[in-house]
């Protein structure tokens, strides 16, 4: 499987909050660095990423764009209520070996009525 057709199957399972599914699409020691948060290393730290994210919101992955260029997909990507972002994907045997998404954590943490973080 390429990468764009592995990013397809990753918003499916997204969508459906598989996270067994998402997990197994992930190499062993992948890293999941979304820049809002600190990197995420290994599929299972990654698996509990994920359910955790989907017992705190309604997280839904809309595609706006999807490329592909060599080993790399890249993900532009809406949900329904308004917060847009993108991913770069690094597969690697048909893996992903790396994913690093950009969004906004305050608007989604506000679009979800979830905690904001202190002042300090």
């Amino acid at each position: 499987m390429g990468p764009k057709q592995l990013v397809q199957a990753w918003v499916e399972a997204f969508n459906r909050r598989d996270v067994d599914a998402l997990a197994a699409m992930y190499h062993p020691d992948a890293v999941n660095h979304q820049v809002a948060e600190s990197p995420v290393a290994g599929r299972e730290a990654i698996a509990r990423m994920f359910a955790q994210g989907f017992a705190a919101a309604e997280m839904v992955c809309l595609v706006e764009n999807l490329f592909e260029d060599g080993d790399w997909a890249i993900l532009e990507w809406r949900d329904p209520l308004g917060l847009r972002g993108c991913g770069f994907f690094h597969v690697v045997e048909g893996r992903i070996r790396l994913q690093r998404g950009y969004w906004d954590k305050l608007s989604f943490l506000r679009q979800h009525g979830l905690p904001l973080p202190s002042s300090g």
